[in-house]
């Protein structure tokens, strides 16, 4: 199991990177192509009120976001190409930290597999 509790009763995943268990999410509802953005995950936490952190997985293809909350990401593995409305596109890939603000929107263009750590609130 990747999710486990600490002796400091603290939720832990282990190897996010190689996770094999994460859960089925469905279709990315803010893909925009022809294809099916497949997600999956697993929640580290989640307070009931917007705000959670876990693994994130999408397959490729084009997406569109509208931020309600702010997100902190560190990409895992694949890369992204994020171009904020009216700014310039930025190649995102693993190692990469970004913050994403409350109100940013944009597109997201997932060349592979991308599977990343993140944080809403």
């Amino acid at each position: 199991m990747t999710q486990q509790k600490t002796s400091i009763s603290a939720a832990l995943i282990r190897d996010a990177k190689n996770a094999t268990d994460l859960d089925d999410w469905g279709p990315c509802p803010e893909a925009i192509g022809p294809q099916t953005m497949d997600t999956r995950g697993i929640y580290l936490w989640k307070d009931g009120n917007r705000a959670e952190a876990g693994v994130w997985e999408c397959t490729a293809g084009p997406s569109r976001w509208v931020l309600e909350t702010n997100e902190f990401v560190h990409v895992l593995s694949g890369s992204m190409t994020i171009t904020p409305d009216g700014g310039e596109p930025e190649f995102v890939g693993p190692g990469d930290t970004i913050f994403i603000p409350r109100g940013w929107s944009g597109n997201w263009e997932i060349h592979e597999t991308l599977r990343k750590l993140y944080v809403i609130f």
